[in-house]
């Protein structure tokens, strides 16, 4: 198993045909992407040349013909009827592995072997459902109420020594999840050790467990400090978009890995959806959060189709985009509209 986060700053949040290359010059003969590739034609058709076939678990929307993948399994395909449209890609992989688990068991696979316990991995399910700010409800609500008790007892080496430095003091509920746990795990990646995440939530050794914790909670303050001054360049410009009922800001120079988090700020002081633009060069990556009522995945989605972004995609509640600097305005105007068409 050889996991590869991809690095936010040079590669993005998904496939790249470099970062597929990198993968396959490792042996690797089958992919499988997470929370992320539907819209991935050519880093997966580079794959499928390169005779290794990608399975897809995401649940991102999709736009038109899907990717030449061995599969995309993604409640949020166009022509997927599931209810379970809401289930964050975390979730949609663990009812693979539900389903995986039950076909091995049916063909007599674990005869001579002890099968795994997926229960044990709920905790995992709870972690990623809350932060990526999906619905608490249906089959998520079961998640995270099942996977908090099994957070409870503290058996993930990694996320209980994390626990301790975010000096958590209490049983795990779901604001230890979305503000303490998830934001110093993401750190890494926002200051450009990506890695750091998935090694500590894998590890089984203590001292490098606590070396790994210690760093993430360092590079978690040093978010803030960045976060802070974005935020505030971000509050000055969308200050003149108070009556508007889509805050899009852009500025030059503004960190990539906390557009993000500055956008569900801006979401929450106005009430708004609300996007960030991180310009460089005049390209610009973008991060988008919204309110109940407005899709801003499909309207990514859609701009994608008209031409207005280079890439994007997303779900209801949180999208992201690559636009080009003279387009900014375009877009604006574009969500809008929407956002009127909508209400």
């Amino acid at each position: 198993l050889i996991p590869y986060i991809p690095d936010r700053m040079t590669e993005g949040y998904g496939p790249t045909v470099e970062g597929f290359k990198k993968i396959i010059s490792q042996g690797a003969t089958l992919i499988i992407t997470v929370d992320c590739g539907t819209l991935s034609h050519a880093p997966i058709a580079f794959a499928k040349e390169q005779g290794v076939d990608v399975i897809v678990l995401d649940h991102h929307l999709s736009s038109g013909a899907l990717p030449e993948a061995h599969a995309v399994v993604n409640p949020n395909r166009a022509d997927e009827t599931s209810p379970l449209r809401y289930v964050a890609a975390v979730g949609v992989t663990f009812l693979l592995l539900v389903a995986l688990n039950k076909t091995l068991r049916s063909n007599g696979f674990f005869a001579q072997q002890k099968e795994p316990s997926l229960l044990s991995l709920l905790d995992i399910v709870a972690l990623g459902t809350v932060c990526d700010v999906m619905p608490l409800t249906g089959l998520n609500r079961a998640f995270v109420a099942q996977g908090l008790k099994v957070m409870a007892q503290r058996r993930r080496l990694g996320l209980s020594i994390l626990s301790d430095v975010a000096r958590m003091d209490e049983a795990p509920n779901v604001y230890h999840l979305g503000f303490l746990l998830g934001p110093r795990i993401n750190a890494g990646g926002r200051v450009g050790k990506s890695g750091l995440g998935v090694e500590l939530l894998t590890s089984a050794d203590t001292d490098r467990a606590r070396a790994i914790a210690a760093q993430l909670d360092l590079h978690n303050q040093e978010r803030q400090a960045i976060e802070a001054g974005v935020l505030e360049a971000a509050l000055a410009v969308a200050e003149a978009q108070a009556n508007m009922p889509v805050i899009l800001v852009a500025g030059e120079g503004w960190h990539q890995g906390v557009i993000g988090i500055v956008a569900g700020r801006l979401k929450e002081r106005y009430g708004k959806p609300a996007a960030v633009v991180a310009l460089d060069g005049g390209i610009g990556k973008a991060s988008a959060r919204s309110v109940a009522g407005f899709d801003f995945g499909q309207a990514v989605i859609t701009a994608l189709e008209r031409g207005l972004v280079k890439a994007g995609g997303g779900h209801a509640m949180a999208a992201g985009f690559t636009i080009m600097e003279e387009k900014v305005g375009v877009l604006h105007e574009f969500l809008l509209h929407r956002y009127r068409e909508c209400g």
